[in-house]
């Protein structure tokens, strides 16, 4: 979809749907606001009505459609609520922006108009981009295996604006819509059904993003795997007919040769394309929705696409293990010891406990080619970190608190929450086995720490964190923008940390 930014004007109409977000009213006022004053004309005396009965008031999230009565002005106006004008944050702004094109696709405009408040916060670069975020967002619906498909499309909005000069804020919304379309294929790549999106597809998906957008990418194959002496995610990968394959991209890749001149971030994702268990088998109503087990792989892709389209003068490399987790005859067991690309063994517990074995290898791979300044692996690693922070939250473990700081503030700048964990050195010891280096699983106790804790012995002394997204990657319960299904959730807190990364001491 297309996002422009034009000078304030009243409703026209010309567009589809106008949206009008504004602060909460003052109840002691319950007067139009100065920049609605040529709307509630165009509507003859509507939004005086409206706010003289209490129907609208302006907290957040309230939302009233009004259809217009004079020639000229807009056919349809959407009020959305910000809350207090002293707490509106650019989150509040990303939110209108979804319910506006949700409401507008939904009706089948194909053009909206969003009148932003004259607040100078409310006109800031963060609160362009994020409200440029929210409407490419809000557009987002996964009808790719549906035969029948909406006849119109939400095609072009357009952000009114009258504090932001025109190239500041066409610069923030380029960098929204970005981010945006990048968060919309990490839905889609994690809304794709198993039976198309397997680690082969998942490979080629990846490959298409980086011919797009001018990354380097490389694909691992089994043999490749194997000279690199990745057990781990090789015996994950054994019970499949669906070969493994490890998804190297790289933005700013350095000259074959030469080493990179620019600090190194290496970002990687989980890529189970479904987890049935293995031979620890899921039950079945537990078994559906994991083909969004590869939600961290899919962030991560997502990621390294909105890296290369805002060019960020960082060397950022991408690394995905792609596997599909089966019961089979050949599928690796209970009780077996493991061999990782590490050298380190590795007792098996539960044969769905995948994940971390993929990234095991992957975060050792990551370390040793790059020797990057800091390591973040996103995973929908444990069930038990749902328990502990719900759907609204994802949890971090690390080994090194700044790298932790710097993703909570990312996320709170992006409207994406995370919350740390603590990581122990009595958890660390919890991982150790009888009979091998260390065991796969640790118990009930505290197990999304633990399984980060399995992870940290396959990191060394890089700063690094685990992002455990199990909670946030999909969603039963729809909203505007954000239908049922895959959230992208993550995208923006690693392009936000990848901004900041050169600022970091870590």
């Amino acid at each position: 979809m297309q996002v422009s930014v034009a000078p304030r004007s009243a409703g026209d109409k010309s567009v589809g749907l106008f949206a009008a977000p504004t602060t909460q009213l003052d109840p002691k006022k319950w007067k139009v606001p100065s920049h609605w004053r040529t709307l509630d004309r165009q509507l003859g005396g509507s939004l005086t009505e409206v706010i003289a009965t209490g129907d609208f008031s302006g907290k957040r999230g309230e939302t009233l459609l009004l259809y217009g009565k004079q020639k000229g002005g807009p056919e349809r106006v959407l009020l959305i609520g910000l809350g207090p004008e002293e707490s509106v944050e650019s989150d509040a702004l990303r939110e209108a922006g979804m319910v506006a094109a949700a409401e507008a696709s939904r009706r089948e405009a194909s053009t909206l108009a969003m009148a932003l408040p004259s607040a100078r916060k409310l006109q800031s670069a963060e609160a362009l981009q994020a409200a440029a975020e929210g409407l490419v967002l809000g557009t987002y619906r996964y009808d790719h295996y549906q035969s029948e498909k909406k006849k119109k499309e939400l095609r072009r909005a357009t952000l009114r604006l009258d504090r932001a000069t025109p190239r500041e804020a066409r610069a923030s919304v380029a960098a929204g819509v970005a981010i945006a379309e990048s968060q919309n294929l990490a839905r889609d790549l994690s809304n794709q059904p198993p039976c198309d999106l397997h680690p082969i597809g998942l490979a080629r998906e990846a490959r298409r993003v980086a011919r797009e957008v001018g990354l380097r990418c490389r694909i691992l194959e089994p043999a490749a795997l194997r000279k690199l002496k990745m057990g781990a995610m090789l015996a994950v990968a054994q019970g499949s007919d669906n070969p493994p394959r490890l998804i190297v991209l790289e933005h700013n890749a350095p000259t074959r040769g030469k080493g990179s001149r620019r600090p190194t971030l290496c970002l990687v994702g989980k890529g189970v394309t479904f987890d049935s268990g293995g031979l620890s088998l899921k039950p079945s109503t537990s078994m559906v929705t994991m083909k969004h087990d590869m939600s961290g792989g899919a962030a991560v892709i997502g990621a390294l696409r909105a890296c290369a389209k805002l060019k960020l003068p960082l060397h950022v490399v991408g690394i995905v293990g792609a596997v599909e987790n089966m019961p089979s005859a050949r599928a690796y067991r209970p009780d077996d010891v493991l061999t990782s690309a590490s050298g380190q063994t590795i007792e098996i517990g539960n044969t769905d406990a995948e994940g971390r074995l993929v990234l095991a290898d992957a975060l050792h791979y990551a370390r040793t080619q790059w020797k990057p300044a800091a390591m973040v692996d996103v995973a929908t690693l444990t069930g038990a970190i749902v328990i502990a922070l719900g759907s609204h939250c994802a949890g971090v473990m690390a080994n090194n608190d700044k790298l932790a700081d710097a993703i909570h503030e990312a996320g709170e700048a992006c409207g994406e929450r995370f919350w740390q964990l603590p990581l122990w050195d009595v958890h660390r010891k919890h991982m150790k086995s009888h009979i091998a280096d260390v065991r796969q699983v640790g118990g009930r106790e505290a197990s999304s720490i633990t399984a980060a804790a399995f992870l940290s012995h396959f990191v060394g002394d890089t700063p690094w964190a685990h992002l455990d997204i199990a909670g946030t990657a999909n969603t039963d319960s729809p909203s505007p923008g954000q239908p049922k299904g895959a959230t992208g959730f993550g995208v923006r807190a690693l392009v936000r940390l990848a901004q900041n990364f050169r600022e970091l001491s870590l």
